[in-house]
């Protein structure tokens, strides 16, 4: 008997990407990252490409510590076909505990806050089994979500703030 196939698997074969093209990493992120694949060649800062991105209102942690005075964010590096460098073709080549708790907590919309109760867009639902639920596909849940915001909006307090854009927004 085959082993099912997880959403991530048939999503990876029709896009080029997991959840996003840009997914910012903290610090903690590129330490877990870097410990387990033994590079850190894997993230880059860039602007986004998407100036929303950087237009937080709603929370002023990611708002002074994601973004550097240049609006410049780490980030993980694409290939040239604009794919996570860690999309493999079943998913997130990356253990769950290593991969960025921005990629842990998606498809959940959060700020710190709190998490919503409305999810995220970007996740193929018309791939979803008849009946089946987005989170049940994903193996996901509440307990889980919680604990890595805690430690992403742990992590995001742990970067500089950058006064520049502090200043620009008062």
């Amino acid at each position: 008997m085959f082993p099912e196939e997880s959403l991530c698997s048939r999503c990876a074969r029709v896009r080029k990407t997991c959840c996003y093209l840009e997914i910012y990493v903290t610090l903690g992120d590129v330490k877990r990252i870097a410990a387990h694949c033994g590079r850190s060649d894997f993230h880059e800062f860039r602007v986004p490409d998407d100036a929303d991105y950087l237009d937080q209102d709603d929370d002023p942690a990611w708002r002074y510590h994601v973004a550097d005075e240049d609006g410049r964010r780490r980030v993980l590096e694409r290939r040239a076909d604009d794919a996570c460098t860690f999309l493999g073709p079943h998913g997130c080549v990356l253990p769950i505990e290593v991969r960025p708790l921005v990629c842990r907590l998606h498809p959940y919309n959060y700020t710190e806050a709190g998490i919503s109760a409305e999810l995220a867009d970007g996740c193929p639902t018309r791939l979803l089994k008849h009946g089946q639920t987005l989170l049940i596909a994903l193996d996901m849940n509440l307990e889980d979500a919680w604990r890595w915001h805690r430690q992403l909006y742990a992590e995001i307090r742990g970067e500089p703030v950058f006064p520049r854009q502090k200043q620009n927004s008062a």
